[in-house]
C-alpha cells in the first residue's frame, strides 16, 4: 500500500501544480479586468468576425490539407521507390519545423518577389497575387499539416493485415475495389482523430496568423487576444477571448473524442509486409501525380530557405551579436523547457500507468487529460495570467524569462504524454512481476529497466520538447524586447522590417538548429547498445 501510495505521487503533484497554474493565471487575468460584462460582447461585431474566421480558416486548412492526404497516403502505402524513407522523414520534420521558417520559405517561392513571381513575370503573366490574407493563411497551413495528415494515415494503413491484401488480389478486385473494401474501412477509423488534430492546430495557430494575416479582416481570436493584452492592455476583453476559446476547443476536444474510436492492429500480419505492387499503368500515373504533388509542396519551400540563406549578407549577418544573444537565448529557454516537459510527462505518466494496471482507467484518463490542458488554454493567456500573478509580489520583467520556459513546457507537455504512455505501460505490462520478484524498485528500476527499455520513445519526446520550444513564437511575443530576444522573434522583426537578406540567414539558423538538434537528441541517445 505504501509503495502505491509513493508511485502515484509525483503525478498528482504535477497535475496539481498543472492545475493551480492555469487557474490562478486565468483568475489573475479576470481579477484585473476592470469589468467582466459577457453580454455587451457576445454582441460585438467584432468578436463574431474573428470567432467566424477562425473557423473558416481552420475547416478550409483542414479540409485542403486531410482531403489530399488520403491519395498520398494510399498512394505511399502501395508504392516503394528510392527516397521513400526519407520523404516520410521529411513529413515528420513538419511537426517539429519552426512556424516562421516555413513561413519564410513559402514568401520564397510563392511571395511578391519569389521564385514563381519571377517566372510568371518572365513568361509575360502579370498575376495580381498576394500571399497576405486568407490565401497565405491556406497554404501556410497546408504545407504544415498535409504532411503530418499524410504520416498518420499512411501509419494507418501500414497496420493492415497482409492477408487482406491477398484475399483482394485473389478475388481479382480492381484498383477502386480494393481502395473501398480493404484501405477505406482503417482510413475512416483514422480520420476523425486527423481532422480533430489538423483543425485544433489551425485553429489555435497564431504565428502564421501573425506573419501573414492582412489586418483585421483576417484574424483569428488568437490573435485577437494578443492584440487585446500587447498593445491595448484591455485585460477584459482578452480575458473574455481567452474563456471564448477556451471553450470552443474544449468542445472540439470532446467531439472529437466522441468519433475517434482506435481500432486494433495485429502485428504479427501487419509486420514485416508490404502491400502487393499494382501495376496498371493508370494506377501508377495516379499515385505518382500524388506523390510528386507532395514533394512539390513540400521540398521547394525547404530548399528556398537554404538557397536564400547563403546569400552576400550571410557573413556580416554571422557576425551579428544581436543573432548570437537570440541562439543562446532559444537554446536555454528550449533545453530548460523541454527537461521540464519530460519530468513533468513521466511523472503523470508513472501515475496513470500505476492506476491502468489496477484497471482505474478513467482516473488514468482523467490525469493525462490534464496534462494536455495546454491544447485548448492560448498560451498567450497563460503568460500574462502567470506575468500579472507575479507582479504582485516581485518585478514581473525580471522573471519573464521563466514564464516563457514555463509556457513552453506547458507546450510540449501533450507530445511528451502521447509519446511516451503506450511504451510506459507495455513496459510495466512485460516486466512489472519481474522486478517485484527481484524486489526492485524507485531509481534503480528506473536506471536499470525503464531506461535502457524505453531509450528511443524518451529519445524522441526530448527530441520533439526541445525543438517545438526552440522555434515557438508564442509566449517569447508578449515578452520580448531589445534585451530579451529568442530566434523566432529575431527573425519576426526582421521580416517585419523587410530586412529580407539577414532575415534569410536567420531562417537558415534555425532550420539547421531545428533539424540538426532534432536529428543530434536522438542519435546521442539512442546510438549506445541496450544491454
Amino acid at each position: 500500500m505504501h509503495h502505491r501510495v509513493t508511485a502515484i505521487l509525483p503525478g498528482l503533484f504535477s497535475a496539481g501544480l498543472i492545475i493551480t497554474l492555469v487557474i490562478s493565471a486565468l483568475g489573475a487575468l479576470i481579477v484585473e479586468a476592470n469589468s467582466l460584462d459577457i453580454l455587451p460582447l457576445w454582441h460585438d461585431p467584432y468578436l463574431r468576425h474573428v470567432t467566424g474566421f477562425s473557423f473558416t480558416q481552420a475547416l478550409l486548412s483542414t479540409l485542403l490539407s486531410v482531403v489530399p492526404a488520403i491519395p498520398v497516403a494510399y498512394a505511399l502505402s502501395r508504392r516503394q521507390f528510392r527516397g521513400k524513407a526519407l520523404l516520410l522523414r521529411l513529413f515528420a520534420m513538419t511537426l517539429v519545423l519552426p512556424v516562421l521558417v516555413a513561413v519564410f520559405g513559402l514568401l520564397a517561392i510563392y511571395g511578391n518577389n519569389g521564385l514563381l513571381m519571377h517566372g510568371l513575370h518572365a513568361l509575360g503573366w502579370q498575376p495580381d497575387l498576394s500571399l497576405y490574407g486568407l490565401q497565405g493563411i491556406l497554404l501556410a497551413h497546408v504545407f504544415l499539416n498535409l504532411p503530418l495528415a499524410t504520416r498518420l494515415l499512411h501509419q494507418s494503413l501500414e497496420g493492415i493485415p497482409y492477408q487482406q491484401h491477398q484475399l483482394a488480389t485473389h478475388l481479382g478486385l480492381s484498383s477502386g475495389q480494393q481502395f473501398r473494401f480493404v484501405a477505406w474501412p482503417r482510413l475512416r477509423q483514422q480520420l476523425p482523430h486527423v481532422i480533430g488534430l489538423v483543425f485544433m492546430l489551425c485553429f489555435t495557430s497564431f504565428a502564421v496568423i501573425m506573419a501573414l494575416g492582412g489586418g483585421p479582416q483576417a484574424t483569428t481570436i488568437e490573435l485577437a487576444i494578443y492584440q487585446a493584452l500587447r498593445y491595448d492592455f484591455d485585460l477584459a476583453g482578452g480575458a473574455i477571448l481567452a474563456l471564448w476559446q477556451m471553450l470552443l476547443c474544449g468542445s472540439l476536444v470532446l467531439i472529437t473524442q466522441r468519433f475517434a474510436k482506435p481500432l486494433a492492429t495485429s502485428h504479427a500480419s501487419a509486420l514485416h509486409t508490404r502491400s502487393p505492387q499494382f501495376d496498371s499503368l493508370a494506377s501508377r500515373c495516379w499515385d505518382s501525380v500524388w506523390i510528386g504533388f507532395a514533394v512539390l509542396l513540400v521540398l521547394p519551400p525547404l530548399l528556398a530557405v537554404v538557397m536564400a540563406g547563403l546569400n552576400p549578407q550571410t557573413l556580416h549577418q554571422l557576425q551579428a551579436p544581436a543573432l548570437w544573444q537570440a541562439v543562446g537565448q532559444s537554446l536555454r529557454i528550449a533545453i530548460l523547457a523541454a527537461l521540464l516537459a519530460f519530468a513533468g510527462g513521466v511523472a503523470i505518466l508513472l501515475t496513470s500507468r500505476q492506476w491502468r494496471m489496477h484497471r482505474q482507467r478513467w482516473a488514468a484518463d482523467g490525469l493525462e487529460l490534464i496534462g494536455t490542458i495546454i491544447l485548448i488554454t492560448p498560451g498567450l493567456v497563460l503568460s500574462t495570467g502567470i506575468f500579472l500573478l507575479l507582479r504582485q509580489f516581485t518585478d514581473a520583467f525580471s522573471v519573464a524569462f521563466w514564464v516563457v520556459v514555463a509556457v513552453n513546457a506547458l507546450m510540449a507537455l501533450p507530445y511528451v504524454l502521447k509519446t511516451l504512455s503506450q511504451p510506459m505501460l507495455h513496459m510495466a505490462q512485460h516486466y512489472d512481476p519481474l522486478c517485484q520478484s527481484l524486489g526492485m524498485g524507485g531509481l534503480t528500476r528506473l536506471w536499470l529497466v525503464e531506461w535502457r527499455a524505453l531509450r528511443a520513445p524518451i529519445a524522441q519526446a526530448l527530441a520533439i520538447s526541445f525543438v517545438l520550444s526552440l522555434g515557438d513564437l508564442g509566449a517569447i511575443a508578449l515578452f520580448g524586447s531589445n534585451d530579451f530576444q529568442t530566434l523566432p522573434l529575431y527573425l519576426f522583426q526582421l521580416l517585419g522590417s523587410y530586412q529580407m537578406d539577414a532575415a534569410a540567414v536567420t531562417a537558415l539558423m534555425l532550420l539547421l538548429l531545428s533539424l540538426g538538434l532534432f536529428t543530434l537528441v536522438e542519435k546521442l541517445l539512442i546510438r549506445k547498445p541496450v544491454c
